[in-house]
Order: C-alpha cells, then sequence, then structure tokens
C-alpha cells in the first residue's frame, strides 16, 4: 500500500514504520504524502483507538533526504512560499482523531525530530537522540516547531537546543520533558504497545478524541474560562450519551466496557462559530 511506510493494525492499534532504513528513514516528499494518507487512514478507521510511530532500522528518521545535494521539496523553488513539507505533516499529526505515541528508535534530526512534536507521547530507546539542526544547515525550524517546541520544553531550553542545532541525547530529552521515558531498544515497541491497548482496551474513543482536542486547544487559550466553557459543553453532550451509559453501567457491574459510539459518526463542535484554521495547500 505504501512506498516508505508500513502501516499495520492489530487489536486496536495501529503503527505507522517508516521505511527507509537503507537512507536512515530519511524524509522526502513521498514519506510526506504517505503519513498524510496513514493518518486519513487512521482516522477513518473506526477498529483504530491508538497509533504507535516508529523507524525501521537503527534511525527513527535523519531528517530530510539531502541525497540530491539540496532541498529537495518542490516549495524551495517556487516564486512565493508554500507549506513546508514538515508543517503538512505535523499539521495532518495535530489533526489527528486517534492518540499518537512516538516509538522513537533512534536518532530523529530535523523533521525527524519535529513530526514527533504533535505527537502525545513520545517514548525514547536509550539509544534514540534528537536535534533541530536548521541554523546549521542555513535555514530555520519546519513543522510548526516554534509552536510545539517551546510548549513542550520551555522558551529556554526551546532556544539552546534550536540556535546550536546540536545532538541531544535521550537523558536530556527526558530531563527535559520531552520524553516521558527511556527504555532499552528492546523494550521500546512493547512499552508503546502496552500504553496504546491500555487506551484502546479501556477508554470510550469518542471520548479519547475530545480530550485530545481539549488538551491541544486550550493550550493556546487566552483564559481557563475558555476550558470551562469547552469542556461544560463536552460534559453536557458526553454525559447524556451511550457511552456514558455504559461506561457506568460497565463500573457498576465490574465489567469491561463495550463502548457503542465511533469517532467517525459522533464528533463534537466543541468551539461553535470558531473555525479552524484551513489546511493550506496554497500560496502563504
Amino acid at each position: 500500500m505504501f512506498e516508505t511506510l508500513v502501516l499495520d493494525v492489530e487489536d486496536g492499534v495501529a503503527t505507522v514504520t517508516l521505511n527507509r532504513p537503507a537512507k536512515l528513514n530519511a524524509f522526502q516528499s513521498v514519506m510526506r504524502d504517505e503519513l498524510v494518507a496513514a493518518f486519513d487512514v487512521t482516522d477513518a478507521d473506526d477498529a483504530v483507538r491508538a497509533v504507535i510511530v516508529t523507524g525501521a532500522g537503527r534511525a527513527f528518521c535523519a531528517g530530510a533526504d539531502l541525497s540530491g545535494g539540496g532541498f529537495e521539496s518542490a516549495e524551495h523553488a517556487a516564486e512565493t512560499p508554500l507549506p513546508d513539507s514538515g508543517g503538512v505533516v505535523t499539521m495532518r499529526i495535530f489533526r489527528s482523531r486517534k492518540p499518537v505515541i512516538a516509538a522513537v528508535n533512534g536518532p530523529a534530526v530535523g523533521i525527524g525530530a519535529t513530526m514527533t512534536l504533535p505527537m502525545d507521547i513520545r517514548l525514547a530507546s536509550s539509544s534514540a537522540r534528537m536535534a533541530f539542526p536548521f541554523a546549521r544547515r542555513g535555514i530555520t525550524p519546519d513543522g510548526a516547531a516554534s509552536w510545539f517546541l517551546p510548549r513542550a520544553v520551555g522558551i529556554s531550553t526551546a532556544a539552546e537546543w534550536v540556535y546550536t542545532g546540536r545532538m541531544i541525547e535521550a537523558d536530556e530529552l527526558l530531563a527535559a520533558g520531552l520524553v516521558r521515558a527511556v527504555l532499552s531498544p528492546n523494550e521500546l515497541l512493547p512499552a508503546a504497545r502496552t500504553l496504546a491497548a491500555e487506551i484502546a482496551a479501556n477508554a470510550a474513543p469518542v471520548s479519547v478524541a475530545v480530550s485530545r482536542r481539549l488538551l491541544w486547544q486550550m493550550l493556546g487559550a487566552a483564559h481557563p474560562m475558555e476550558a470551562h466553557i469547552a469542556e461544560s459543553r463536552a460534559l453536557h453532550e458526553r454525559t447524556r450519551s451511550a457511552d456514558a451509559a455504559e461506561g457506568v453501567g460497565a463500573f457498576l457491574e465490574k465489567r469491561s466496557a463495550d463502548f457503542p459510539m465511533r469517532v467517525s459518526e459522533h464528533a463534537l463542535d466543541l468551539f461553535p462559530g470558531v473555525p479552524e484554521p484551513a489546511f493550506r495547500s496554497d500560496p502563504i
């Protein structure tokens, strides 16, 4: 189905594996398009409750494929600015209706690092390293990293990492809070799968989708009242839902819940009258 990725779905968990190991999973336009398509697939499949993203071989993603001697994407040759390829991917991941777990199995450089930023939880192998080396290549960050990275690690740490472009080892990523845990290479994927399986087995998919939107949207809220209003609206709908009846019934009967509602059919408009910015492909 894909040239640069492998997409597997098992027991409610989709695993997206970047699959150019001979090139250290270097990013190019085909991978960009296929990552967008893969998240279209996982969003449309109600059997998918969580998504894991990892890399084949010894790297997660070595960044942009510069084997041709320069930046490959068409946007760099256009007369007017076009959305950067990394941003196209990160904006699609940001819009995912399913929670996304990064299993960073090795070096993640440039877009390899920035594509993990809109993922909800990042786990790293002890052999993982990240770098934001854009200034060292004479360019600037991509993938909306200037929005995501300071929110994840604070402006001072983000500034140091971006200005120096240096390689950041796994223990520093953990100390800064960019990754939740550092595991041995053999433990990484099992840990990611255990976490994804816990979500898939126990949580109502629509509740997870709504919660994901709330958590990310409120990062940019000007006042907690915005969260209060949105949460009140969500609770009004969810407490009257078939999912809530099933969740309470399962709790009282001491059994596993079988939530009937599906993300593809029961999306909530949490912010009526506030249009989401367009997913742009036209000149900026």
